[in-house]
């Protein structure tokens, strides 16, 4: 049994995290990670409005009676979502753990906390994670340059920044970008953190709502195959290598480019469309470095067991034997 302090304040038997995704975290995924005995997060801004948001909910809680979360990402867009609606369609939910992540949190994390709801705030830097705590965060998901999504304008990979932040981060800490094997959950753990917090590898899995064509372009895929887009717009975002990202990385490349020059390439709508046709070269979508590491595709529960079995075999039985040897010749 792995137990540690993520464990212990959110109600769960394994200190693994599935976090927001985009078009990903819905009631079927979040529902199997809860009951996988991991924490799942039903992605908020992925429902068309705050009541498909509360319905999203109430299907996962028909799924399940194992705690799970909703997240909240709070990102700065030309028509911003009606937040404060979203926050009460969480609350009035009765969801008792949120993920947040984005710019500003501070009235959310006090809404969420004057409501008996632990926070947990994903952020890409030492400093920002120290704000959030600042604010009221009960726990903190730290994200390093290998992850999916917005990495941060820092580039500070996960085997600095695990530590750095946990050298100074007083509550209960993830792991975020680049874990899906025992093995990473392992180092999550002697680098300082309490868990790992994992989004592309449960992509991967059969209960993930996306077609299998996208689960298989994955599989197929090595570490190399991710584009950091908008890195001129000092909005970095980390996405799968296709035709499409391969296009905004050459625009951006040439110089001068704006958010208007690639907009017609990074639509939403675009995305979901091609999301929706299976086909994985006509829009962006969110993937980390990790893909080298993915090489099937289990059901959550397959997976979560895996992850665990192989984190404590490496413990009890690979670290523990090399300890005895060293103590063995030390005599």
């Amino acid at each position: 049994m792995l137990k540690t302090r993520f464990t212990e304040a959110f109600g769960v038997e394994y200190p693994i995290a599935q976090g927001g995704m985009q078009w990903v975290g819905k009631a079927q995924l979040v529902a199997a990670v809860a009951n996988a005995g991991a924490l799942g997060f039903v992605t908020a801004l992925t429902q068309p409005s705050p009541e498909e948001l509360a319905k999203e909910i109430q299907r996962t809680r028909d799924l399940t009676d194992k705690p799970f979360g909703v997240n909240l990402t709070i990102l700065p867009t030309i028509n911003p979502p009606p937040y404060a609606e979203y926050r009460r369609a969480i609350i009035e939910g009765g969801v008792k753990i949120v993920e947040t992540a984005g710019y500003k949190p501070q009235e959310h994390i006090d809404d969420f906390k004057a409501h008996g709801i632990k926070v947990i705030h994903k952020c890409t830097a030492v400093r920002h994670a120290l704000s959030a705590e600042r604010m009221g965060a009960d726990a903190i998901s730290i994200d390093g340059f290998e992850c999916a999504g917005h990495p941060g304008e820092d580039d500070i990979p996960g085997l600095i920044l695990i530590p750095a932040a946990a050298d100074k981060v007083k509550v209960p800490m993830l792991a975020s970008g680049g874990f899906a094997d025992g093995r990473g959950l392992v180092a999550a753990l002697a680098l300082g953190a309490d868990g790992v917090n994992m989004g592309t590898r449960f992509c991967v899995t059969r209960e993930a709502q996306i077609p299998d064509s996208f689960k298989e372009r994955m599989v197929a895929n090595d570490e190399r195959q991710t584009d950091l887009i908008f890195r001129t717009l000092h909005n970095s975002a980390r996405v799968m290598k296709n035709k499409v990202s391969e296009e905004v990385v050459a625009i951006e490349r040439a110089g001068g480019a704006t958010f208007e020059d690639v907009q017609h390439l990074v639509a939403g709508k675009r995305g979901v469309a091609a999301m929706e046709r299976g086909d994985t070269d006509d829009g962006i979508w969110s993937a980390g470095m990790v893909q080298g590491l993915i090489h099937d595709v289990p059901t959550v529960k397959e997976l979560v067991d895996r992850i665990v079995a192989e984190a404590e075999e490496i413990i009890d039985g690979r670290l523990a034997s090399m300890v005895a040897r060293l103590a063995a010749a030390a005599e």
